[in-house]
């Protein structure tokens, strides 16, 4: 078992800056890859950028530039999210496969126009 907690979510100005954290316990050394996902209202969750053990990431084009994940170590994942858009507004989870998917219970991001 694996918990996942996030933190730093609020409201921003387009064009401004957030830094998600996300901090797991328990298992942790089962997890082979973390990341973080995104839903906004009416849409389905999608992934936003992930990091393996290995430290190789992948980012979803509509982020790439922009944001940055980063991991301290096998219990800490970031999130720096530069020059933000309206269009990032939604609730960020934070997600640990091991193969299994555990999740964070999320933090609202609303970035106003």
């Amino acid at each position: 078992q694996v918990r996942l907690v996030e933190s730093g979510g609020g409201l921003v100005q387009a064009g401004g800056s957030l830094r998600l954290s996300c901090a797991a316990s328990g298992n942790i050394f089962s997890v082979n890859v973390m990341g973080w996902y995104r839903q906004a209202p009416g849409k389905q969750r999608e992934l936003v950028a992930s990091i393996t053990s290995g430290s190789r990431t992948n980012y979803a084009d509509s982020v790439k530039g922009r944001f940055t994940i980063s991991r301290d170590n096998a219990k800490m994942v970031h999130l720096q999210m530069n020059s933000l858009k309206p269009e990032d507004t939604a609730v960020y989870y934070c997600n640990a496969r091991s193969p299994l998917m555990y999740w964070g219970q999320g933090t609202q991001v609303t970035v106003s126009s």
